[in-house]
């Protein structure tokens, strides 16, 4: 089971809920799971798949069409974007009409659907060799283990055609930075940053993101993860450095209008102001190059970087690594058979790479990731593959509330960064 994104990512995005819409989608869920004859009747339609991510609509609606003429299987795609994605699988979970297939993402918002059997255990089919189409770092990520801290029962129910990392994107033109010679460090990165008198923004989902990342560069990931668990504390210093960083943007004037934005569509606007040519840099991930594509397919002159090395760090700073775009398959559907051959078939390298090409994203399948054609774009956030953290846990819901309100309220000084981590503590210690 990967980290998160919180999506995910998270994931197109990974969607952090609040503790309390998790809540309502565990009580959706669960009221389902205690329901008799919860099928979903597809009529003419044959399969349905609701799908979470706009970016991959084009591709995914194409592919679509091709199995039908393929196979004579009709698909039937449903897009309502990622801010409309969650309410409404909710609605379906609550109505026992839940979709054949559906879109997979950040873990803590996918457990309470997993755990009320809307999902398929796919650990058997991997097992018989399926699990070829994938890295085996996208498989451990998707992987719930014994004794996970999500309560979900060990297996595989989500595969991924797509590899997510997360970093900086930058606009050389705004920001003075060079594809060439990115800054080494986060300090000449906020520094460069201020001599152009450049701003940078990141939303408030996002802030479990960076601060994993950034943590990466004092924490390994066995650390990292003992943290996740409730084993270690979060008043080490790593978690405190990265908390830092924040603070420093904010008191290097680079910080876009002095504040997280925070709200259901924190993300989408933060990314928007970036490929509107409107900020300099911003946090992302790698699915975010499909949103510019769609929202100024004019604007190509931009690029991603990995997180830089902190002055002082022990370790070189190690993306948050999650499985991205991907499927789950419901067993209470009336089709989970034909469900499965249509999502076997997405996932073979011809139809990856048309996920690759068309939504711009990095695939899952071994072969296509160490030699696909990238993307210019998407170079930096490809380098960050290749020592991403890999861990088999994950945020828990009340921890990310927690993280993203402490992330807000520090850099509005409202609170110091001891006290922020003391209030995520209480959080883990809640879910521990």
């Amino acid at each position: 089971m990967g980290t998160k994104s919180t999506a995910r990512g998270a994931r197109r995005r990974t969607i952090i809920a609040t503790a309390g819409s998790l809540a309502i989608v565990g009580a959706l869920a669960l009221a389902g799971c205690s329901s008799s004859g919860e099928s979903t009747d597809t009529g003419d339609a044959g399969l349905t798949f609701m799908n979470q991510s706009r970016g991959q609509e084009a591709a995914l609606t194409k592919l679509a069409q091709q199995y039908t003429e393929k196979t004579g299987v009709k698909v039937a795609i449903e897009t309502p974007g990622p801010v409309d994605y969650l309410p409404k699988l909710q609605a379906k979970a609550q109505s026992r009409a839940m979709p054949d297939i559906y879109s997979s993402f950040d873990a803590s918002q996918m457990a309470p659907f997993y755990k009320a059997g809307w999902a398929t255990d796919l650990s058997a089919e991997l097992n018989a060799g399926w699990s070829k189409n994938f890295s085996p770092a996208v498989l451990r990520m998707s992987t719930f283990q014994e004794g996970n801290n999500l309560g979900v029962k060990p297996g595989i129910y989500s595969v991924h055609w797509e590899t997510q990392t997360y970093g900086f994107l930058i606009n050389p033109a705004l920001t003075g930075i060079s594809a060439k010679k990115p800054p080494a460090t986060t300090t000449e990165f906020i520094d460069t940053l201020a001599a152009k008198g450049a701003k940078f923004s990141i939303a408030a989902s996002q802030t479990p993101n960076i601060i994993q990342g950034l943590a990466s560069n004092w924490l390994t990931d066995a650390e990292i993860e003992a943290t996740l668990n409730g084993k270690s504390s979060w008043k080490q210093d790593g978690w405190r450095n990265a908390f830092q960083f924040l603070l420093d943007l904010k008191r290097a004037g680079v910080l876009a209008n002095d504040s997280i934005p925070g709200g259901q569509d924190d993300h989408p606007n933060v990314e928007s102001s970036f490929f509107t040519k409107q900020m300099g840099a911003i946090f992302d991930a790698a699915p975010g190059i499909a949103v510019g594509l769609r929202t100024n397919p004019e604007f190509g002159d931009y690029f991603s970087i990995g997180l830089p090395k902190a002055p002082g760090s022990a370790h070189d700073p190690r993306s948050p690594g999650i499985p991205g775009k991907g499927a789950v398959i419901n067993p209470r559907g009336d089709h989970p058979k034909e469900a499965l051959a249509f999502v076997k078939w997405l996932t073979e390298p011809e139809q990856q790479a048309v996920f690759a090409k068309t939504a711009r994203i990095l695939p899952s399948h071994p072969e296509l990731l160490a030699g696909a054609d990238i993307p210019s774009q998407l170079v930096g956030f490809a380098a960050g593959v290749k020592n991403m953290q890999i861990m088999s846990t994950t945020f828990t819901p009340d921890v990310i509330t927690a993280i993203k309100a402490e992330s807000q309220r520090l850099v509005l000084g409202e609170t110091t960064v001891d006290q922020a981590l003391t209030t995520i503590q209480a959080a883990q210690d809640r879910t521990s």
